[in-house]
């Protein structure tokens, strides 16, 4: 029956699916618990130091590399005989990139938030936590990302919950059985953690073969169009904070941090679908974004069905999180109510950025990412400015909606045009899947 044999054909991506999107989830949670009693045992003044240099190192990991990772599972997902050049251009950008960044880095925290009395004790605890922040965690990433450019999603998986239960594992022994709270104790522990998986990582991919250290100047531009939009939208994530925190009261703005990180975990269960699609999505547009339209509107689909279920547990569950968090996130439910739909609109409009990332649309991807950022990051700080807490749900959704229709308005646009492109200079169709 052709039902049957449809149903059969898609029970492989089904089974990778509830396999990546399950490592995901179980992540996100110990991603959730390492949160929960990291806040509990170093205390306000300790954890908002934590926050900051968190929030300054994910910008440094969205820098570091210089996007070379998207080149990574495109290019090998098309030619897998190109893996050793593109891992060696991973390295090389990896390596020159995090170098720079950790010299910025040490010549800025250890004066902006010291974290001892002693000088070389200060600057020795940023090295620790740079190391494991940009360094360690670029090289753990760049693995999951050869994994996945061989459809190899176990390992990739594995890699994801290695990680996080490591940090778990971790923040038990560091808090609750040794009772550490302090940043400083917190640094050492996640030190050893990181470069524990890390080690494993990379004695993982030993068996695919050895890099060849070139640069592959021709994605040299496409991987800086790819970063960009991350490291601004890691930037405009904390502008609403900072905001907040001159003109509401502390309760608001740490509630609204929890809700935030929450609802950033929870999309999760939609971005396995996305690591799922990705290289797949590389092979089927080689010859055109158009051939592979109809697999874009599938993926849009079941994203919009999986965002709607995670949104509606994020509101079933949202009474029960200060049990977790603690009883002085009084706005935590609400917040976490108010900010759940937001899933389904970045899920929506996620899909269409990722068929053009997968197709090499490099130039319109990244101006709708920064578009996005930029005009969406202004419109929150006026709206906060003007109507506090409100104003920043109103803008985040007024953002969300609009950037969905302008990024598939640019998807239909493009699709039209390689489609009339393909009619004056035929090529080998290239089947979608």
């Amino acid at each position: 029956m052709p039902v049957f044999q449809q149903l059969r054909a898609l029970l492989p991506l089904g089974l990778s699916y509830i396999a990546s999107s399950g490592s995901l989830l179980i992540s996100s949670a110990a991603q959730l618990l390492t949160f929960a009693i990291l806040a509990r045992f170093l205390g306000v003044d300790e954890f908002s130091v934590f926050i900051a240099v968190t929030a300054v190192s994910a910008v440094a990991m969205a820098i570091c590399g210089l996007g070379g990772t998207e080149a990574l599972i495109r290019r090998v997902a098309r030619e897998p005989r190109l893996y050793p050049d593109f891992l060696g251009h991973n390295i090389l950008l990896s390596g020159g990139t995090g170098l720079v960044l950790m010299a910025a880095g040490l010549a800025i925290l250890p004066v902006v938030y010291p974290l001892a009395s002693d000088g070389w004790s200060n600057f020795g605890l940023y090295l620790l936590f740079l190391t494991t922040n940009v360094v360690l965690a670029r090289i753990t990433f760049v693995v999951e990302q050869v994994f996945i450019a061989h459809s190899n999603f176990f390992s990739a998986n594995l890699n994801v919950v290695l990680l996080a239960l490591s940090r778990l594992i971790a923040a038990v022994l560091a808090c609750i059985v040794f009772g550490a709270n302090s940043l400083a104790e917190w640094i050492v522990w996640a030190f050893f953690a990181q470069l524990a998986v890390t080690v494993f990582a990379v004695w993982s991919i030993v068996p695919l073969g050895a890099p060849r250290l070139v640069l592959r100047w021709e994605e040299m531009w496409n991987g800086i169009l790819f970063s960009t939009p991350f490291v601004l939208r890691t930037l405009r994530g904390n502008v609403d904070l900072l905001l907040l925190t001159a003109l509401t009261s502390p309760e608001v703005v740490a509630s609204y941090a929890v809700a935030r990180r929450i609802v950033d975990n929870a999309y999760l269960s939609v971005d396995a679908l996305n690591r799922l699609v990705y290289p797949g999505s590389a092979a089927a547009t080689r010859g055109g974004i158009h051939q592979a339209l109809g697999r874009f509107r599938k993926v849009l689909w079941v994203s919009v069905g999986l965002s709607v279920l995670t949104a509606l547990a994020i509101v079933v569950i949202a009474p029960f999180l200060p049990l977790l968090f603690g009883a002085e996130y009084v706005s935590l439910p609400i917040f976490s109510q108010i900010l759940a739909p937001t899933i389904i609109l970045v899920a929506i409009w996620v899909t269409a950025v990722e068929a053009l990332g997968s197709s090499g649309h490099h130039g319109p991807r990244a101006l709708i990412f920064n578009g996005a950022v930029t005009l969406g990051g202004g419109a929150i700080i006026l709206a906060t400015w003007l109507y506090g807490i409100d104003g920043t749900f109103g803008a985040i959704y007024v953002t969300e909606l609009l950037t969905g229709i302008a990024a598939w308005l640019v998807l239909m646009r493009l699709a039209e045009s390689d489609r009339r492109a393909a009619k004056s200079f035929p090529l080998d169709p290239v089947p979608s899947k």
